[in-house]
């Protein structure tokens, strides 16, 4: 079923405003098709057929639980709904269109709603537009099983008692709720790509380009959707040489650019320059840009720094944090040399929230070293090495530490 699996959720939650309904019913509906299409063949339009099923199933449970004169209005939504049988939806020549709405943006605002946890957000899109198991979703983000499947209960719990719709929410409170099913889907990614673990079962950086792509084809004048996808795609294009020797971390400095997915770039490219024909660029477009400049770029001292320095000053007017300075020093640093990106980098040091932030250490370990300050590069590397979490990264920086002459 795979990529089906979240549309048929969805159109199912939406019809029946119940997430653990829509995925048990799901689960009768896979049951039975186990038994029948062996034996009658599989159907014109499977996707279509399971969803008719499942929506009978879900009828059945209903009429269930009710009592007399409830059921008389259940079976009327049931004729409501032309619930049609197995041999019928076999037989038949099925829209699937038609028979299987895509809900799917509704029920990713649902997992989003500001009413729930922000850690809940995650875990239920994955879980239930991604299709991925409770399992998975607690490997790749390290938790526990428990505590993952914990967190997606009180969110459907959270949902089901709140009444919280299955549907896009009216415009005024659009951009709120825009941004944050943006940053999970961006976080999601984030997530995947910052792993150097290609054993894992789930690809995250996958399931969240799957569903940057649902988010265009279902919103296709959203700007900030498509530069998200263009950012993911131009991001993700580079990650087979940064995983070419698992056991070893390597830097984008030293990355075989002949490894780059040239598809995902020229896809990547094409999105941004179609989305910043509508002008104002946002946030993922400006990060997208910077992306493709190193997509262009033949080697990493042929890279147009100073355009990517400019770029994260335009970023730092969307989103003025110190880590986006951060970027922006170290852009400098190999646009101006090492001096100049150290001397940009002094007001952001005040900050007292980058004390324990991995990269900052890390990107001023490397500019002292090139500055030729190996003292100081020293005790650098090894604050990024103690807060590095990747026994990948920790012996390159031990490397490069070792590399220097003091």
């Amino acid at each position: 079923m795979g990529n089906h699996q979240g549309r048929l959720i969805a159109a199912l939650s939406a019809q029946f405003r119940n997430i653990d309904l829509a995925e048990d019913v799901l689960q009768d509906a896979l049951a039975v098709a186990l038994i029948s299409w062996p034996k009658k063949g599989v159907p014109h339009d499977p996707k279509g057929w399971l969803y008719q099923t499942a929506k009978r199933k879900a009828i059945d449970r209903y009429r269930r639980r009710t009592t007399r004169r409830d059921k008389s209005g259940a079976l009327a939504y049931q004729t409501h709904l032309n619930i049609m049988t197995d041999d019928d939806i076999i037989n038949g020549e099925i829209d699937a269109e038609q028979n299987l709405p895509d809900e799917r943006l509704g029920l990713i605002f649902a997992c989003c709603h500001p009413a729930l946890p922000a850690l809940a957000h995650t875990a239920l899109t994955l879980k239930t537009v991604c299709g991925l198991s409770t399992p998975q979703i607690a490997a790749a983000f390290l938790v526990s099983e428990t505590t993952m499947a914990q967190r997606i209960v009180r969110a459907k719990n959270k949902i089901k008692k709140a009444g919280i719709p299955f549907v896009v929410p009216d415009a005024g409170l659009w951009t709120e709720r825009w941004k944050s099913v943006l940053g999970v889907v961006y976080l999601i990614f984030n997530a995947g790509y910052s792993s150097l673990d290609q054993d894992k079962d789930v690809d995250l950086c996958a399931e969240a380009i799957r569903l940057g792509r649902i988010l265009v084809k279902l919103l296709p004048d959203e700007a900030e959707a498509a530069g998200l996808l263009a950012l993911m795609l131009l991001t993700h294009a580079r990650r087979p040489a940064r995983l070419a020797s698992p056991d070893i971390y390597i830097s984008l400095e030293e990355q075989n650019r002949n490894l780059w997915d040239k598809g995902k770039i020229s896809e990547g490219q094409d999105l941004l320059l179609k989305t910043l024909t509508k002008g104002r660029p946002d946030v993922y477009q400006i990060q997208a840009a910077i992306s493709a400049v190193h997509c262009q770029a033949a080697s990493f001292v042929d890279t147009d720094w100073q355009e990517i320095t400019v770029l994260y000053e335009r970023l730092y007017a969307y989103e003025p944090t110190p880590i986006v300075l951060l970027n922006a020093s170290v852009a400098l640093s190999f646009a101006q040399g090492p001096a100049a990106g150290l001397a940009s980098l002094e007001p952001v040091s005040q900050n007292a929230k980058l004390d324990n932030y991995q990269p900052y250490h890390a990107a001023r370990a490397d500019m002292l070293r090139r500055d030729g300050r190996f003292v100081d590069a020293q005790k650098s590397y090894k604050q990024a090495i103690a807060l590095s979490r990747s026994a990948t990264e920790q012996e390159y920086l031990a490397v490069k530490m070792a590399s220097m002459k003091l």
